[in-house]
């Protein structure tokens, strides 16, 4: 079985994240997206609320799964029997530091490649960070994230702003 492991901190899920969660799921038997716990971050969404939100999103895909891990990546990836780690990239600047990180796994294990998807042209300046500040400033992000993610956002911005 092909596993494809999708990391990242999905804080808020994006269509620029879904898109990829899309066509990866078409290229792996078996893609599994990872929420990273990053506590260096502070975060809008709790793991559990951002593997929610992933999962409602994804649940028309039947070989996606969610999951959640602390520590090193390819800890995780051998762990999950997988040889593949999915990145997204929206400009060059995404490309070199992903590149970076490509290569470092690359040394911590020479069996494990990265493959890296070009987002969507729609989706190249879309980022988690970029949805939370709209948002928090009153602006529309329909159309940024899933449909189904646009409640728990501004619920969330409303109860961290009273």
């Amino acid at each position: 079985m092909k596993i494809g492991i999708y990391p990242g901190s999905f804080d808020p899920i994006t269509n620029g994240h879904l898109d990829i969660i899309r066509r990866s799921s078409k290229l792996f038997d078996k893609v599994i997206v990872a929420v990273v716990k990053n506590y260096s971050k502070k975060p809008l969404f709790s793991i559990e609320e951002r593997e929610d939100l992933i999962h409602r999103s994804t649940r028309d895909l039947s070989n996606v799964e969610v999951d959640s891990f602390e520590g090193l990546l390819m800890d995780y990836i051998h762990e999950k029997n997988a040889k593949v780690i999915i990145k997204g990239l929206r400009a060059i600047s995404d490309f070199e530091y992903e590149f970076q990180m490509a290569l470092m796994n690359r040394k911590l294990d020479s069996d494990v490649e990265t493959i890296f998807l070009m987002t969507s042209s729609e989706y190249s300046f879309l980022s988690s960070s970029l949805v939370k500040e709209v948002a928090t400033l009153g602006g529309c992000i329909t159309g940024l994230v899933p449909d189904n993610v646009l409640p728990d956002i501004y619920r969330k911005l409303n109860k961290n702003t009273k």
